[in-house]
């Protein structure tokens, strides 16, 4: 039986940049950065109020997995802000704004009023997109 979603993968164009993004602005936690011997890195990050959801900073570059004409596919398609990354729960999602903004994360626009919440897109320094919202109280 499967019980929960422990992993999740976001392509970046340079993990070390990824970090800088997700540590510093985004305010994540390094889970795990380990360098195996053949150089590949797995670099995970995540919220630090969901210590048990890590977020794989995951290299484009050419492996048996990702062919070179895949791998200049998804670079294309990650630079031109095509890939979603999710979404990002916020407490209040324009303060949160505000105070990334200042951090100079990119932004689509400002929060807006949905049927679910308060949402604002962002941008990751790779060009992933992510919806960061506050979800609607249901009464």
């Amino acid at each position: 039986m499967i019980t929960r979603l422990s992993h999740t993968t976001i392509f970046v164009l340079d993990q070390d940049e990824a970090l800088k993004f997700y540590r510093d602005k985004l305010g994540f936690e390094v889970r795990t950065d380990f360098t195996m011997d053949n150089g590949f890195r797995w670099l995970t990050v995540g919220p630090k109020t969901q210590p048990d959801l890590e977020i794989v900073l995951m290299a484009l570059k050419e492996s048996p997995m990702m062919p070179a004409d895949k791998v200049a596919m998804m670079r294309k398609l990650i630079e031109s802000g095509s890939m979603g990354g999710g979404v990002l729960q916020a407490d209040d999602c324009r303060k949160t704004y505000e105070e990334l903004k200042a951090k100079g994360v990119e932004f689509k626009g400002a929060p807006e009023e949905r049927f679910y919440g308060i949402e604002a897109l962002l941008k990751d320094n790779s060009g992933n997109w992510f919806s960061m919202t506050q979800p609607k109280q249901w009464k």
